[in-house]
């Protein structure tokens, strides 16, 4: 595999994390959907996956980004098990309303699963690691996006957790965002 198919995957890649972020996002804001603090981990964990991505554009594809991508769709894997442990039980509900038959948190372990697969298989690509590429002068309009996509969704969900839990831990059924409640007075919900 090229180094220039490489990064053309790693943006792509990019890109998806960054829709699967943005979709929770719509969840959130539009449906009124607050995260629990095991899907605020989740959303971490494909933030960490995204980063191994985004430094494979930025300074070219590297083992050592692939398992970043790894260790966090693997953490990620962890969380979102725990949270399909906890709702699988009868009589204990669930968290959210499904999306084509299946909860968020069970959703997360499939793209999670799909991440570490991935990576394994663009660590099987040993061309790309034949030359380290220096960072490129200019990005293509496509890396650019996706780092660009991805990076306010980073920053987006920071301020969305803030709001949400405030300066200490996360509740477990949140019902408004703390921060604003501390702020304004009132609990403030979507």
């Amino acid at each position: 595999m090229s180094g220039d198919l490489a990064r053309l995957l790693n943006a792509l890649g990019l890109i998806a994390i960054a829709l699967l972020l943005l979709l929770a996002f719509i969840d959130q804001l539009w449906f009124g959907e607050l995260p629990c603090p095991l899907c605020i981990l989740q959303r971490m964990a494909f933030i960490a996956a995204g980063f191994g991505l985004a430094l494979n554009l930025i300074f070219g594809s590297k083992p050592s980004h692939y398992g970043l991508m790894i260790l966090g769709a693997t953490a990620g894997a962890a969380i979102a098990l725990r949270q399909i442990v906890l709702h699988i039980v009868p009589g204990t509900g669930a968290y959210g309303e499904p999306i084509l038959g299946l909860h968020l948190y069970t959703w997360s372990f499939v793209f999670f699963a799909l991440i570490i697969i991935g990576s394994a298989l663009m660590l099987l690509g040993d061309r790309q690691f034949a030359r380290v590429e220096p960072l490129p002068k200019r990005l293509k309009p496509l890396p650019l996006f996706a780092l660009s996509l991805f990076l306010a969704l980073v920053v987006g969900n920071v301020i969305s957790t803030l709001a949400l839990c405030g300066l200490g831990n996360c509740p477990d059924e949140p019902q408004g965002y703390l921060l604003l409640q501390d702020y304004f007075g009132s609990n403030i919900t979507p």
